[in-house]
């Protein structure tokens, strides 16, 4: 054996992926309704200006950084502390950092479905098992209780994964759900990794993240997302809860990530000018989110599943299979969308559609779908 087995996945291309490819190569116009990179989305980017003559490493990252990140969220009223953040070169470096410090090999990290499939490939190549609990729809989407308590009889569970709003259903944790998982955490002694990358782009003033201040609690967030700049790999992990674990945590992964140094100087030295660019680029991505989201709602009506935030919309195809939907849809009106399959949807009923492309694209996009839909 050559290759270890936590990289033994199937290689080959969907059949999706390679019509797509094949589409391409035929330099064919297609309505892809699936891009998430903003910086293909004909945003306005601030001009950045990056400089470090001097290398002056810190495990947590450069204070000044931290500091920023502070006040940003005491601005928000979130009292924070700059003693509280790590900084890391992305929130999957962020994610490797927490699953290294909270579990052994083989032990387990429960997940939400529908989900974004990144944690199955995170929780493999750290040697830990992903179990999952499912998110219910029923006009808003809830945890399923049962299925989250199962996960923590079938195994030790050292982390609960929340996303804030989640990708791709787009709900917030409600009060009621973060309740269950502070208390289910506290009783088992697992702690909860709070993904909030997408909690700037809210479609209410009132969604918002609900903190849990009785269990340990990691929150990542970045650039990638709050700015649009995925390129700048800058993310971090702010650290809650109890003062001694949170302590003992600090302490821990100031140690790993004095391990990695993985966060370039001049980004670091940039963060607190990039954080007063973050209002305007928010407000320019929410108009374009919140704009497409409507029109997708006039269009389809309830086939559009209700969401509170995020860059994403999830499109009930009324029975229809979503594979063979995502691929007749593309061979026959060229428009791009992932079934929803690829985010584990419990019935293959649901496509998924980004809400960043350029509002022409993706009117058009919509206007193809539907026809062929109603076809």
């Amino acid at each position: 054996m050559i290759f270890s087995e936590r990289t033994d996945w199937p290689l080959g291309g969907n059949e999706l992926a390679g019509l797509l490819a094949d589409k391409k190569r035929r330099g064919e116009d297609v309505f892809d309704l699936t891009e998430s990179n903003p910086t293909r989305c004909g945003f306005r980017y601030p001009s950045i200006t990056l400089s470090a003559p001097v290398y002056e490493p810190d495990p947590k990252g450069l204070l000044s950084a931290r500091a920023a990140l502070a006040r940003y969220y005491s601005e928000r009223g979130e009292s924070s502390d700059a003693q509280d953040f790590i900084l890391t070169s992305g929130t999957s470096e962020g994610y490797q950092f927490l699953f290294r410090l909270l579990a052994q090999t083989e032990e387990a990290v429960a997940c939400p479905i529908p989900s974004y499939p990144l944690f199955e490939f995170l929780c493999r190549l750290n040697d830990l098992t992903l179990v999952p609990y499912r998110l219910i729809y029923d006009g808003s989407w809830r945890i399923d209780a049962e299925s989250l308590e199962k996960a923590f009889n079938q195994c030790r569970i050292r982390a609960v994964l929340s996303v804030n709003p989640n990708n791709p259903t787009g709900h917030f944790l409600s009060e009621a759900d973060a309740g269950l998982l502070s208390r289910l955490c506290e009783k088992k002694g697992a702690a909860i990794i709070s993904d909030e990358v997408f909690s700037d782009f809210s479609f209410f003033e009132n969604a918002r993240v609900v903190s849990t201040p009785a269990v340990l609690t990691f929150s990542l967030n970045g650039f990638s997302k709050m700015l649009g700049l995925p390129q700048m790999k800058l993310s971090w992990i702010r650290v809650q809860g109890p003062a001694a674990l949170k302590k003992e945590a600090l302490r821990r992964l100031e140690i790993i990530a004095d391990t990695y140094l993985s966060v370039g100087t001049p980004i670091q030295r940039a963060v607190p000018e990039l954080l007063k660019e973050v209002p305007g680029m928010r407000g320019q991505i929410l108009s374009r989110i919140r704009s497409n989201r409507r029109h997708a709602e006039e269009m389809f009506g309830p086939s559009l599943l209700h969401a509170e935030g995020g860059w994403y919309a999830v499109l009930r195809t009324e029975g229809r299979d979503d594979e063979t939907v995502a691929l007749e849809l593309l061979e026959r009106q060229n428009v791009y969308v992932h079934p929803g399959y690829f985010f584990d949807f419990d019935e293959p009923y649901y496509l998924v559609l980004s809400l960043l492309p350029p509002p022409d694209r993706f009117n058009e996009g919509l206007l193809r779908l539907a026809r062929f839909l109603k076809a």
